[in-house]
């Protein structure tokens, strides 16, 4: 590893104090690599565009399917380095198209600012520009942090003292679906370490589902019944029943706002709980605590890295476990949300492995492992 400048040293401690992670109690083109710099002036641009991520199989949760997800993809350049950022664009999940963010991004002037180095400042603004549009927001964020750590040329877990090695397992998800085709999927499982099963639609669905890869595989599993179970008793019923199928955790399995009866499930679960829909930014973790174990994090909710370290922070200092999930999104902002994988408990970074159509490589799971290379920035190459 070469020496770091003085100069690339202060932008590194700047690029740290901005994003507050150490705040806590403790169509197709020639692969290139792309940290490599181009002529370009010292004013920061953003361009942007959509695409379709195509779905290898449909995907099925609780009360919704599809066979693609629309994903904005952006890029922020300054002195001849590009950063690149993402966010998936899911419906159910937002509410959010193609046609809200083309409208929300045509506002953003990022060259007012001097510098990718005012982070705080640059992502302050874009929040305030218009509410919601999250999912913009934080392929804006994760394409500034890209372009931050091309420029240091450091990956964004060593600009925040992650260790790599502390990289959890990633699950491999299985939606809802006929028998036959969880048994296929389940198979097709086979070079992960753990499967996570969408569950919510009705008693004799739910354990077919989990009933069905159990008779393929005794992996552990996670399960996501996406605010499928309306109902406290039989909440606590189910979880009980999957305690004794080698369940680990169970996923924002109640209305994403019934919150005394979610404390009260909470409370009397063998399993760690954990807020999907219910988290969404940052303001909603100190709300969750004793209502579930921990918060499942995903930038497309939270607005990107900069405001997903902040939550690690508070979530840390409340005691409360974390993970780290994802919609269907390419290696690019499976790559992003895999910088900050060193601190969860559990990982659900397995969206670019649903889809036949990914324009970047970064992130590999090795041996079921989220394995993170030595590139700058989030670590990715285009295809």
């Amino acid at each position: 590893m070469k020496n770091i400048s003085r100069r690339k040293f202060l932008r590194s401690s700047a690029i740290i104090a901005a994003t507050g992670a150490l705040v806590t109690p403790n169509v197709a083109c020639k692969r290139l690599f792309v940290n490599t710099k181009t002529s370009g002036s010292k004013t920061l641009s953003l361009k942007f565009s959509h695409m379709m991520h195509e779905l290898r199989h449909t995907f099925t949760i609780s009360g919704f399917s599809r066979d693609q997800t629309a994903a904005v993809l952006a890029e922020i350049s300054y002195d001849g380095y590009t950063g690149y950022g993402e966010g998936g664009l899911p419906p159910y999940m937002t509410g959010q198209t193609v046609e809200s963010s083309t409208f929300f991004l045509n506002k953003i002037d990022l060259s007012q600012f001097s510098s990718p180095f005012e982070l705080e400042d640059i992502l302050t603004y874009v929040d305030s520009v218009d509410s919601g549009h999250s999912c913009s927001k934080s392929a804006i964020d994760i394409a500034l942090h890209d372009l931050i750590g091309k420029l240091l040329d450091k990956p964004l877990y060593q600009l925040w003292g992650y260790n790599r090695e502390k990289a959890p397992d990633t699950s491999f998800t299985i939606g809802i679906d006929k028998e036959e085709v969880v048994r296929q999927k389940t198979e097709e499982a086979a070079p992960y370490n753990l499967i996570k099963v969408k569950l919510g639609v009705d008693e004799k669905t739910d354990k077919m589902l989990v009933n069905t890869i159990r008779s393929v595989t005794d992996k552990p599993i996670v399960v996501d019944a996406n605010q499928g179970w309306k109902d406290k008793n039989f909440a606590l019923e189910m979880i009980n029943w999957l305690n004794e199928r080698n369940v680990l955790l169970i996923e924002q399995p109640m209305p994403k706002n019934v919150f005394d009866e979610m404390a009260w499930v909470t409370e009397r679960s063998p399993l760690p709980t954990f807020a999907d829909e219910s988290c969404q930014r940052l303001a909603d973790v100190a709300k969750l605590h004793n209502v579930f174990s921990g918060i499942n994090i995903k930038l497309i909710k939270c607005t990107g890295l900069r405001e997903a370290n902040k939550m690690i922070a508070t979530a840390d200092a409340l005691g409360m476990k974390l993970m780290i999930g994802c919609t269907t999104e390419s290696s690019c902002a499976i790559s992003a949300a895999a910088q900050i994988s060193p601190k969860m408990y559990f990982a659900d970074l397995d969206g670019n492995l649903l889809i036949s159509n990914d324009p970047f490589t970064g992130m590999k799971i090795v041996d079921g492992k989220i394995t993170l290379n030595d590139k700058p920035g989030i670590g990715i190459s285009r295809i």
